[in-house]
């Protein structure tokens, strides 16, 4: 490889700019995928399709009604639901004209190929700096930090936010 085309940078439209936005809603969220013409979504499963540690058929009835609102949104081709348990629905919705990816033990952040062939620019929703946040920011994607009103989060879910508001600042803009 030449010195210039390991140092060359991405072009602006190729990639969102790092950022951070915080929302506490899914109405609000998919706004903010279509105000940012995101054409690739990865979704964190928990707790946006269903929580922490939920049946079968809560994550059933979650991935039937999110993913095809997520698809619905204008622009978006790629729909990729990732996980880092080894948590898979019975079945994954098909919508004309969008591919959906379901991945399964995704070992977010550290693994970044599967994402790589997805077209730009894209988002990560999810309610994890430390795991969603930092694969956004591997990626080059905004990161929309997903964080309804919850009576419970469980403890390890409780500690990663903990760490992940220690960390934001130095991953991210706005």
């Amino acid at each position: 490889m030449s010195e210039g085309a390991r140092h060359r940078r991405p072009s602006p439209e190729h990639h969102l700019r790092a950022k951070y936005e915080q929302l506490t809603g899914l109405d609000e969220t998919l706004r903010r995928v279509q105000e940012l013409s995101a054409r690739t979504v990865i979704l964190d499963i928990e707790p946006l399709v269903a929580y922490w540690d939920s049946s079968q058929e809560v994550l059933d009835q979650g991935v039937a009604s999110v993913v095809p609102q997520v698809a619905a949104v204008p622009g978006v081709q790629v729909v990729c639901l990732a996980t880092n348990s080894l948590r898979r629905p019975s079945q994954v919705p098909e919508v004309e004209g969008v591919r959906i990816v379901w991945l399964a033990g995704a070992a977010k952040p550290l693994r970044t190929a599967a994402y790589r062939e997805f077209p730009r620019p894209g988002v990560v929703i999810g309610d994890q700096v430390t795991t969603d946040g930092l694969l956004a920011s591997r990626l080059g994607y905004v990161f929309l930090q997903y964080r309804p009103p919850l009576d419970h989060i469980p403890p390890g879910p409780w500690l990663m936010d903990r760490l992940g508001r220690l960390i934001r600042p130095l991953l991210f803009t706005g």
